[in-house]
């Protein structure tokens, strides 16, 4: 069984190892300003999963009072298919119930098909949208 908590500081080293592992992070985007950023705003939403004493899976979400989101779900390769991702997305869903969040939103790269079939297993439908962005801070 997956033991889910909010982030704590000295978490920082293994969830960044983690979400390398789990091939996320991305030269444009330092995960350590990722998580000291988060920890700013809505940091209860910020979940690490741990198995066997081991920092194993991570969540990061948020809510702006129109929509939720989902940042840096990442499970250990070496425990994916348990179950554990869909944990994590229910604790989240839940949390985000609770404060009156309507609908839940995610990002995913179009070409990250695992990825893609784990959301479309537990509900999730691909919305007629086109994703913007535009950076404002460079890393």
């Amino acid at each position: 069984m997956m033991e889910l908590r909010p982030y704590a500081a000295g978490d920082e080293d293994a969830v960044v190892e983690l979400w390398q592992r789990c091939a996320l992070t991305r030269p444009w985007n330092d995960p350590r300003k990722d998580i000291q950023r988060k920890l700013t705003t809505q940091a209860e939403l910020f979940l690490v999963g741990i198995l066997d004493g081991r920092l194993a899976a991570t969540i990061m979400a948020g809510y702006d009072g129109h929509r939720g989101w989902v940042n840096y779900l990442a499970v250990d390769p070496a425990h994916r298919g348990k179950g554990h991702g869909g944990a994590l997305m229910r604790r989240v869903e839940a949390l985000l119930a609770a404060r009156g969040c309507p609908k839940l939103n995610i990002q995913v790269r179009a070409d990250n098909r695992d990825v893609l079939q784990f959301y479309r297993k537990i509900g999730y439908l691909t919305d007629d949208a086109v994703s913007l962005g535009k950076r404002l801070i460079a890393d």
